[in-house]
């Protein structure tokens, strides 16, 4: 009788073992769409990672670099500065002027990537977005240039540390009246940014609407050595507001000589 009662024990240990075995199994997929679901969660509405095709803002941002932007801000009705470094979506034509895309991928890592891109775990290389850094807001005049060749915004003019040696600050003199609820924005890489300059002829005369702004970037993530906190430079803390009155009309605006 004790044989066989410890032969019985046993098989209801083992039994036991089956059941735990077979629940953790079937816990592992649920926890893999909870985390799943929690990542898309923070592609959507906290930060979302973008890959930098061209060098439009370099030194500061370089070709390859993958940037977190922070899209939860917004939600709170937080306003851009300048001095911000945004993500937005093309307003249609700008991504003519930049650097062509990387080279397609084969079918199946294409696919891979496409899939984690969706969910937030790989920065998209294909989005039809821009990064720029800022000039000016609604209600600001952003000037160029002054008589020491400065980039001026409300009459104050801006030192850039951040415009990549060798670029002026402009090589196309202008003067915008920046419509409320729309950005004037440019690139670091003064001579290789097809920016707010670019479109200066076309309607709202360059700027953009703020509406389409994704985020504002916040941070070089990768590579690790080129990891850089963005801030808002010190200069345009020294911009003075101007009088933002509503339904602006168009701005003025003096053109020179476009780039070659």
């Amino acid at each position: 009788m004790a044989e066989g009662g410890r032969a019985e024990r046993r098989r209801l240990a083992r039994r036991v073992k089956r059941r735990r075995r077979t629940r953790r199994a079937g816990e592992v997929p649920l926890l893999v769409v909870v985390a799943l679901c929690i990542a898309l969660l923070l592609k959507t509405f906290l930060v979302q990672a973008f890959f930098i095709p061209s060098g439009s803002m370099e030194q500061t941002i370089r070709i390859g670099d993958r940037v977190l932007v922070d899209k939860l801000t917004p939600w709170f009705g937080s306003k851009v500065e300048r001095g911000d470094i945004v993500v937005f979506k093309d307003p249609g034509g700008w991504l003519q002027g930049e650097a062509a895309r990387p080279a397609p991928d084969p079918v199946v890592v294409k696919q891979i990537k496409q899939t984690l891109t969706f969910i937030g775990l790989l920065p998209s290389a294909d989005e039809q977005d821009l990064i720029k850094r800022v000039i000016g807001v609604g209600g600001d005049t952003v000037k160029c240039c002054d008589a020491r060749g400065r980039v001026t915004v409300n009459g104050s003019p801006l030192d850039e540390p951040y415009v990549k040696p060798g670029n002026t600050p402009s090589d196309i003199p202008f003067e915008v009246e920046v419509p409320a609820g729309r950005l004037f924005v440019m690139g670091d890489h003064r001579a290789n940014s097809a920016d707010s300059r670019f479109h200066l002829d076309e309607a709202f005369e360059g700027t953009i609407d703020e509406n389409g702004v994704v985020g504002e970037a916040v941070v070089i993530a990768w590579p690790f050595g080129h990891w850089t906190r963005l801030e808002q430079p010190e200069t345009f803390r020294m911009v003075p507001d101007q009088a933002r009155r509503e339904g602006r009309g168009r701005g003025r605006r003096r053109r020179g000589t476009p780039f070659a």
